[in-house]
């Protein structure tokens, strides 16, 4: 089925989802902590996360927005916060779903399934652009069956050209759909990691292979010539 992270801090809780999730066929990692979670989400990449908000060490809202500036995981919230005023700031902050408690884990397991076909599965084919491989599941890139030591956030980048290859992508689209943030004054950011990627795959702005820039308009992923 899917691998799960549970961030949960109660042990009654935390025991009967993971036991729950596993006998329908999951597996299942978890955490009492945010701290600890955040470090599991990064090591062990899971399909999808299930976090609650009322962590001992930092807020759950404050870990989802640390979550997304590493990672498009899935993420349901799990909270016994039920009202509109609470709940927007979490689904704006990144969250897929959330359930309110107390939920079974066969509630859980419905609304898991549901996300990830949203999120077009749990196991996304490897993508290829001439001599560059993409692979979004174990988030790995290689060229010419070489290891591409990508931060977090050019992978992000990468993964969201290759999946496009020939079509021009403007800077206001890679801030919003891969930094989750709106268009002004953060241009740069989207130059500066375009230039760490062209240096990473061997290349320049005057003489690309892979990332070329179309002037005024954006930047597009191609098979070299």
């Amino acid at each position: 089925m899917a691998d799960i992270l549970l961030i949960e801090d109660d042990v009654a809780i935390r025991t009967a989802l993971s036991r729950g999730l596993r006998e329908l066929g999951h597996a299942v990692s978890s955490s009492p902590t945010a701290l600890e979670g955040l470090r599991l989400a990064v090591q062990d990449r899971p399909d999808l996360i299930v976090l609650d908000l009322g962590l001992p060490d930092l807020d759950g809202v404050e870990l989802l927005r640390m979550l997304r500036a590493v990672s498009r995981v899935p993420v349901i919230v799990a909270t016994a916060r039920d009202g509109d005023a609470e709940m927007v700031p979490v689904l704006d902050a990144g969250a897929d779903d959330y359930v309110v408690k107390p939920f079974s884990a066969a509630q859980l397991d419905a609304r898991i399934r549901a996300v990830l076909r949203r999120a077009g599965g749990t196991a996304p084919e490897p993508l290829a652009v001439g001599a560059l491989r993409v692979d979004p599941r174990a988030r790995t890139a290689t060229l010419d069956g070489a290891s591409l030591d990508l931060t977090p956030r050019e992978f992000d980048v990468l993964h969201y050209l290759a999946a496009r290859p020939g079509e021009v992508v403007t800077k206001r689209e890679l801030l919003t759909e891969v930094w989750q943030l709106p268009y002004g004054g953060a241009d740069k950011t989207v130059d500066v990691h375009l230039s760490w990627l062209r240096r990473k795959l061997g290349e320049t702005a005057s003489e690309p292979r892979y990332l070329h820039t179309v002037r005024g308009v954006g930047v597009k992923l191609v098979e070299p010539s």
